[in-house]
Parts: C-alpha cells; structure tokens; sequence
C-alpha cells in the first residue's frame, strides 16, 4: 500500500511536471518578447528548459521502475520513452519542427505518466 501512494504521487508529480514543460515549450515563442517586460526573462534560458527535461527523465523513470514489479506492463515505459524521443527530435534532428515535437513530447511524457497511474490504480484493486 505504500508502494502504490508513493507511485501515485510520483505519476501525479510527473503528470505536472510534463505538462509544466510542454505548457513552456509551446508558450515561448510567443511570449519571448513580453518575458523581460515581466520580469520572466530567465525563462528563455536553456538551463530552464534542460532543468524541466532532466527533472520530467529523473521522475518518470524512477515511477514507472517502482510501479513496473506491480503491474508488469511495458506500454507506460514504451509511451515515456517515445515522449523523449519526440523532445529529442525536437532539439536536435528537426529543428524546424521544434515548436510542435517538443510539446507534443511533454504531453506524452505526462499520457505515460497517466496510463502508468491508472494501472497501478487497477493493480492495487485487484490485490
């Protein structure tokens, strides 16, 4: 039962924070003129963005590897590691789709998030 809280509350984290980084990935843009107005320019630096994609890897992959013993499916991970795939992509082999890969990468990120959260939730039922 702890197990399953302590997951829950990772997923719920990392459902968050994914969608914190796809919510900044995709707003940027357009908002990168009015940022320093704001007093929000440090959020255009790359140490903000490298910051939210290291912290969404660090709690997907520890709550998908505390969960994984319970319920013993691969799609959250396969579904994690597409996300990455996408921000990948994103950055470094289609940069002119950045502003759509990277966002969609984070809401991915946050669906393997969810879809690990409901069958841990499934899980802890049927036990």
């Amino acid at each position: 039962m702890k197990m399953s809280l302590k997951s829950e509350k990772l997923d719920q984290l990392g459902m968050t924070a994914s969608i914190a980084c796809a919510i900044h990935c995709a707003a940027l843009p357009f908002l990168i003129g009015t940022l320093p107005l704001l007093g929000l320019s440090f959020l255009a630096d790359s140490w903000v963005e490298i910051t939210m994609i290291c912290l969404s890897l660090a709690i997907g992959v520890y709550s998908l590897s505390v969960s994984y013993p319970k319920h013993k499916k691969k799609i959250p991970l396969i579904v994690l590691i597409a996300g990455f795939v996408l921000i990948g992509a994103g950055h470094y082999l289609a940069e002119d789709l950045e502003a759509v890969l990277i966002p969609l990468g984070g809401f991915t990120i946050a669906a393997a998030h969810l879809i690990n959260w409901r069958y841990s939730r499934n899980c802890s039922h049927t036990n």
